[in-house]
């Protein structure tokens, strides 16, 4: 008689896996809940509220590139319809007075933006690859221009306004100031988080991954892969239209800016940056682009270029994102070898710190002579003052650029090296990637 203990867990493995599933969710609303006693100050409030939406708007990105394979170019427009029907709800329940609550607001974008995938996604998920992201875009083209012709709905390019504290206050917050707007980001931050989680443990994830993976194969035994696709997109739809109406209530506003290429493409960098191979990819992708962004903005006027230029090295040398090299190493740390490799890591990143550098300096220098022209040649970038006119700061930035290429590539190389022998002993010691 076979061991029953080789075919199914044990009640106690069992019963560890949920309480470690629990508590890591319950130590994520923990964190949320004491953020705000940490960082106090009104623009950190903000950044967290901006890096919540985007969390849920790159988590219900994930749900067609991740977790289905389809990579879309519009997904903006479902969470910008979602964000112009919670302002034209938070106006209409204003002026009706009706009993509705601000913290419900969300839902309206949420079934805004299920209605719309619903029924836009019909026809665009009957194609999958090169296809549905052209129909994507043009779906999104055709939306964005819909917003300067129907002024009426879209308010033009002024957009539409509302005023959150006029709804029904709950236990006497009238949500204006921005600590509560923060609470009520996270709550729904949290509850969308778990819900997409869930949701890719369900049957229906799973035959998203199967038809991400091989659509024939599932169509041989007797699912329908359009079917699943368009499931899929309208969960997709749902999720975006939470973020979109989260967006309107922080910033009271909706305009033509929700619904354009630049949102969709923001939120296709934080998916693919983060790492579409894992849940927690996207969350990870959605803190570092907002928080990159930022702080960009306040250092440069070029910081899209920086933006640009990362995209490309990720897709170029870790397509499996941040959260992919990070898991890259977990066989590492598992086997006890991760030291083998991070002398190798540290060495390297001295001349590609160089190389980095030298680039900055020299795409500073060159966009003060195309852009800024006429401004005094003592300027300032990422808070260092240097002379743009100066020989020397060409001389520089060149020698850095040159020198640390080559060193890095060697360095990296002797990196590679370090990096076969620690997997080989990890291999050894039984621990797989």
């Amino acid at each position: 008689m076979s061991d029953l203990s080789n075919v199914a867990a044990s009640p106690g493995s069992i019963g560890t896996a949920k309480l470690r599933f629990y508590g890591w969710w319950i130590a994520t609303a923990a964190v949320l809940v004491v953020l705000p006693y940490i960082f106090r100050s009104g623009g950190a409030l903000t950044a967290f509220s901006l890096v919540g939406i985007s969390i849920i708007f790159s988590l219900s990105y994930n749900i067609l590139l991740g977790q289905t394979g389809m990579l879309s170019f519009g997904h903006a427009v479902y969470y910008g319809l979602g964000g112009f029907l919670a302002i034209h709800g938070m106006n209409l329940i204003a002026g009706l007075k009706l009993p509705v609550p601000l913290p419900l607001v969300p839902l309206i974008g949420a079934l805004a933006g299920l209605f719309f995938a619903a029924i836009l996604g019909w026809v665009s998920t009957r194609r999958s690859g090169t296809a549905f992201a052209m129909i994507s875009l043009g779906v999104a083209e055709l939306v964005a221009s819909s917003a300067l012709i129907l002024r009426s709905f879209f308010g033009g390019e002024a957009g539409v306004s509302a005023n959150r504290t006029k709804l029904l206050r709950v236990f006497d917050l009238n949500f204006g100031s921005q600590i509560q707007i923060y609470y009520l980001v996270a709550f729904w931050t949290l509850i969308a988080a778990i819900a997409m989680y869930a949701l890719t443990r369900t049957p229906l994830g799973r035959m998203c991954n199967a038809v991400r993976d091989n659509p024939e194969r599932v169509q041989f035994v007797g699912y329908d892969p359009h079917v699943v696709r368009y499931l899929a997109f309208c969960f997709a739809g749902f999720f975006a239209g939470i973020a979109g109406a989260l967006a309107a209530i922080n910033f009271e506003i909706a305009n033509s800016a929700y619904l354009g290429a630049v949102q969709s493409g923001t939120v296709l960098f934080a998916t693919y940056i983060g790492g579409v191979g894992f849940f927690i990819g996207p969350i990870v992708g959605a803190i570092f682009v907002t928080l990159l962004s930022l702080g960009l903005s306040d250092l440069t006027s070029v910081w899209q270029l920086y933006f640009g230029i990362f995209f490309i090295a990720v897709v170029m040398f870790a397509p499996g994102g941040i959260t992919g090299l990070l898991m890259m190493h977990r066989s590492l740390l598992k086997a006890g070898t991760l030291g083998r490799v991070l002398p190798s890591y540290l060495i390297a990143f001295v001349p590609t710190l160089a190389m980095v550098a030298g680039l900055m300096l020299a795409i500073e220098t060159i966009v003060h002579y195309t852009v800024n022209a006429g401004d005094d040649p003592n300027t300032k970038a990422f808070g260092i003052p240097f002379d743009a006119s100066s020989p020397i700061t060409w001389v520089l930035a060149a020698v850095l650029i040159i020198v640390g290429f080559f060193l890095a590539r060697k360095s990296w190389t002797r990196v590679g090296r370090a990096w076969d022998d620690a997997t080989t002993v990890a291999r050894e010691k039984g621990v797989h990637a």
